[in-house]
């Protein structure tokens, strides 16, 4: 707190710069809890201090004023790194996601002579593990890697389901929700990440649910593949903005509360 004053930054500002929400700064400075290792270094740069200084809670001993120059990366305890530590449950992951396909061969291979419905499990098994590899092993970009195995893979994915299943509505219909989707989805993902989660994101979120819900029942309108939107399609869409506005309101009563700064 003390370095953070003098640095002329306030909770907010500094969680903005660390990516992090301005609750987390306020329970490191009233020691509820402790920066994760992740951003310790890039913390400690902010302020300018080493991360034995952060560590213990003070300056070291004959240092009057703040340091002169960001920690090197040889001060102070080894940080773990990105994804460290977590290599068992990919390869958990990955285990028992092949023994399931392998059984699915077998049993495929036993009843009916050759492969059939076990290649549509092989394809989907692997578009999964490809989408929920990255939140599984990663401790921070796990959400950003699933977007982009989502992004790069979907359409593919959609484009083999389509020749497995014989139908080519699978493909054409699947490829236009992926793109209105993912352009949702990516704006999302830019808002958690500016904002972090708070009242604001969770608003301007079911704002971007509604549109699109909106979005997803004009699309398959405009197709043919389902009739004119109607009633139910306004009520989940009104839901979704009656929920917008109370994370507003809510917001606004955080920020005029006593003391909420």
């Amino acid at each position: 707190m003390e370095r953070r004053r003098e640095k002329g930054l306030t909770q907010a500002q500094l969680a903005e710069r660390l990516n992090i929400t301005d609750r987390a700064v306020s329970k490191w400075e009233t020691g509820k809890s402790l920066p994760d290792s992740s951003i310790m270094l890039e913390l400690c740069g902010i302020l300018d201090i080493t991360v034995d200084q952060l560590l213990h809670g003070g300056r070291e001993d004959g240092a009057s004023g703040p340091a002169a120059s960001p920690p090197r990366k040889t001060a102070g305890p080894r940080l773990p790194r990105r994804g460290e530590g977590r290599w068992w449950l990919a390869v958990l992951f990955s285990g028992g996601l092949l023994a399931g396909l392998l059984a699915c061969f077998i049993c495929d291979t036993a009843l009916s002579g050759g492969l059939g419905w076990s290649l549509v499990a092989a394809l989907s098994a692997g578009y999964g593990w490809a989408v929920l590899l990255p939140p599984a092993v990663l401790k921070r970009g796990g959400a950003a890697g699933s977007l982009l195995a989502l992004s790069a893979l979907t359409v593919p994915y959609l484009y083999g389901l389509s020749r497995l299943l014989g139908v080519g509505a699978v493909f054409t219909v699947g490829t236009a929700m992926t793109v209105v989707s993912l352009l949702f989805l990516w704006a999302g993902y830019a808002v958690f990440k500016r904002r972090g989660w708070n009242a604001v994101s969770l608003g301007l979120a079911c704002l971007l649910l509604a549109g699109l819900t909106a979005s997803v029942n004009g699309t398959l309108y405009l197709l043919g593949t389902t009739p004119p939107p109607d009633a139910w399609n306004g009520i989940s869409i009104l839901l979704l903005l009656l929920a917008a506005a109370v994370c507003f309101t809510w917001k606004r009563r955080e920020d005029g509360a006593p003391g909420g700064g």
